[in-house]
């Protein structure tokens, strides 16, 4: 029977019944199909006709494949700058095959480190961008840019740093840019689905957020201000590469690095001795080069030569490890390419004379005399190689591409190019902290054990003089007794001077200079 009001259910067609098969198979197919763009985290509540709250967790730039995929690439650059960043910190203490750095190898190492600390930031504050850390790390990218335009266009500083610091500086370079690029995108995100899921763009930010961004935007400034620091430090490197090196560099260690060798003076008969002086904890060039000029000038003596030992001056940085004994062999390579072979007198200081003993020791018959000027004792090489001492200067070298010393140093107290290179300021360069540090991680072991071996070997018939600082004797009785035993290295001890007010850089007053420069006369002519 019909109803007056229209046909029964069971009358109507079979339309109804088609039209909910038709929205279960419309409904299965959505369910079934792959995931897109638009796919939720939370995809049961965002079919909801009704706008999300702005705090509900669905409201997630992560919703989007994109921004997914980049926090997944950035994640990646992140192991793959962790691994160069090993292998960096590594070559400092052994260098690997392919990664020698004629520089220090601190400046790869400091973009290194700054890439990675760059990309930790930015995942660390992934889902909250900020404006300010894009305009920091536009002008970070800007600045490494310019960093790497100077490297690769200065013809000193490219052959310095290599392939190594080349790759460093560009990569450093191309992760900032990646941070920037990165925050746009989840910007976009982030609005994109606030947009959608909510309505509109949220401006609000939660005490979390704030956290968040603050914290983002003074790593990100922290970051810019060191990188500025370093294209600083980079531009006086470029500026003292124009200073040109008085004497002629020779590759040794099959043509691994070069060492900067320098002779002045006339050669007379064979029987006069060249001077080969060996500084002590600096560059022969700050201090000892104007004494042995003097003595050329006053007829002491005839010629001198000397040569920077490894990360001195114009030296190259030798690979490490290296020990005392492989620095003499690289010493003994350049004499020899530069055609310079004795007879020698072999004047040393300090710690220098450890280098001039394993030299005389395996040139006996070449080498007519030895003057030490305040030497240090192969017993007390292990302060030289304390290990506190080897982390205070691997912790000067990381920070030394800053130039927190050579910038105002620069700037504020009239320091120029020789004062850098190899002047009262070089020991600030990266060049001479490395140099140090190869000094200290072998002292106590393989330069010890090459030392020992000289004095076993140290022909007994060379003369010898000991010129000692009077200071240095006075405060210290342990001091004095080294100095008495290295007096016993030949059997023939010509003087063992001490001069009275003498600091252990004894040639820096008149009673030194002039006690060293009678001696050195006497060993020369014999």
């Amino acid at each position: 029977m019909k109803s007056l009001w229209g046909s029964s259910r069971e009358d109507q067609p079979d339309g109804g019944s088609d039209q909910g098969s038709a929205r279960n198979s419309m409904q299965a197919e959505r369910d079934s199909a792959p995931p897109d763009e638009h796919t939720r985290l939370l995809p049961n509540r965002v079919e909801n006709t009704t706008y999300l709250s702005p705090d509900d967790p669905a409201v997630s730039p992560y919703n989007l494949r994109s921004i997914r995929f980049t926090r997944y690439l950035t994640i990646f650059f992140t192991l793959v700058a962790f691994v160069w960043w090993i292998a960096l910190l590594t070559s400092t203490f052994v260098t690997p095959p392919g990664f020698h750095i004629r520089g220090s190898g601190f400046f790869p190492f400091s973009y290194a480190s700054l890439a990675l600390t760059n990309l930790l930031f930015t995942l660390l504050f992934f889902a909250v961008p900020a404006k300010a850390v894009r305009i920091a790390s536009l002008i970070m990218s800007g600045l490494l840019l310019v960093d790497a335009i100077v490297l690769i266009s200065v013809q000193q500083t490219r052959y310095e740093e290599g392939w190594v610091g080349m790759a460093s500086v560009l990569w450093a370079f191309l992760m900032a840019i990646w941070t920037l690029v990165t925050d746009r995108l989840v910007e976009w995100g982030k609005y994109e689905e606030e947009e959608r899921l909510t309505g509109r763009a949220e401006t609000r930010r939660t005490v979390g957020e704030w956290v968040a961004v603050l914290g983002s935007t003074i790593a990100m400034v922290i970051l810019a201000v060191a990188v500025l620091l370093m294209t600083c430090t980079l531009v006086l490197r470029a500026l003292d590469s124009g200073l040109a090196a008085p004497g002629k560099l020779y590759w040794v260690d099959g043509d691994k690095y070069r060492l900067h060798v320098y002779c002045h003076g006339n050669h007379t008969r064979s029987s006069i001795s060249t001077v080969l002086v060996e500084g002590g904890e600096g560059p022969v060039e700050n201090g000892l080069w104007d004494f042995a000029d003097n003595a050329v000038r006053n007829g002491s003596i005839s010629r001198y030569c000397f040569v920077d030992r490894p990360g001195f001056a114009w030296s190259d940085t030798a690979p490490s490890p290296l020990s005392a004994g492989m620095a003499v062999e690289a010493v003994d390579e350049a004499l020899a390419r530069a055609g310079e072979d004795g007879p020698w007198v072999l004047m040393s200081a300090g710690i220098g004379s450890i280098y001039s003993r394993i030299l005389s020791s395996r040139h006996g018959q070449d080498v007519k005399g030895l003057l030490l000027i305040d030497p240090l004792h192969e017993e007390l090489l292990t302060d030289v190689g304390a290990s506190s001492r080897g982390f205070i200067l691997w912790l000067r070298g990381i920070i030394s591409p800053l130039g927190l010393d050579r910038i105002p140093g620069a700037i504020f107290k009239g320091r120029n190019k020789e004062d850098r290179v190899w002047g009262r300021s070089a020991y600030q360069s990266g060049k001479y902290i490395f140099a140090k540090l190869q000094e200290n991680l072998v002292a106590d072991t393989l330069s010890k054990r090459d030392v020992a071996s000289s004095r076993a070997i140290q022909a007994q018939d060379v003369p010898l003089v000991l010129v000692s600082s009077g200071i240095k004797v006075r405060e210290d009785s342990n001091w004095e007794e080294k100095q008495r035993d290295l007096s016993r290295l030949t059997h023939r001890l010509r003087h063992w001077d001490i001069v009275n007010d003498a600091p252990h850089r004894v040639w820096e007053t008149l009673d030194g200079r002039d006690i060293i420069e009678r001696r050195l006369r006497q060993l020369v002519h014999g």
